[in-house]
């Protein structure tokens, strides 16, 4: 009775041994079929720049986007010589309703940095997964108080808490950027 239970298990093991890697090989084949039928990229726009990833901060974390377009032509073309490739102007995101827009902030002064005005990067509300995110983003100026003493934030808790004790002021001026996040703490595309 125990030869024929080892000698069961023995063949259950190997018919799903044989199961398993046909499916993995079923598997690569779709993968390459899946990459066929999208098409190679041809050698002309793989030696493009494209847009390249900004850092940024959510909860404390480091994420990655890039810029695409802008509801301002001043902030397209600041984006575009900070970045290198084109940041297309485009007014109409201004219209976009305020549900659709995830917020970020943006520093005009404080500690420097790689952001777009030459102080730390800027921060993210949300990100990919959360029930708030969008890839179009409501842009808040944030702005240290000359009598503050600057310091790098990472997290919008920490930004507002700042903001309750008076070290600095964050502004609303109706711009919309297309910022899609790619690397986020805990994710990627």
């Amino acid at each position: 009775m125990i030869r024929y239970t080892i000698l069961a298990s023995i063949i259950l093991l190997l018919l799903s041994t044989g199961c398993e890697q046909k499916f993995v090989k079923d598997w690569d084949n779709q993968q390459q079929g899946m990459t066929e039928a999208m098409g190679i990229v041809p050698d002309s726009l793989q030696a493009m720049t494209l847009a390249p990833l900004v850092k940024g901060y959510h909860n404390g974390g480091d994420l990655y986007f890039i810029h695409t377009e802008a509801s301002d032509s001043s902030v397209a073309n600041m984006l575009t010589e900070m970045m290198g490739p084109r940041v297309m102007h485009l007014p109409k995101l201004a219209q976009t309703p305020d549900s659709l827009l995830a917020d970020i902030y943006v520093f005009k002064n404080g500690i420097e940095g790689h952001g777009p005005f030459g102080f730390q990067p800027d921060i993210f509300g949300s990100v990919p997964g959360d029930p708030s995110y969008s890839p179009l983003h409501s842009i808040h100026l944030v702005r240290w108080k000359k009598d503050a003493e600057p310091r790098e934030l990472k997290t919008v808790d920490a930004l507002m808490k700042a903001r309750s004790n008076g070290k600095l002021t964050i502004e609303e001026p109706g711009i919309v950027v297309n910022m899609p996040v790619l690397v986020w703490p805990g994710g990627h595309r």
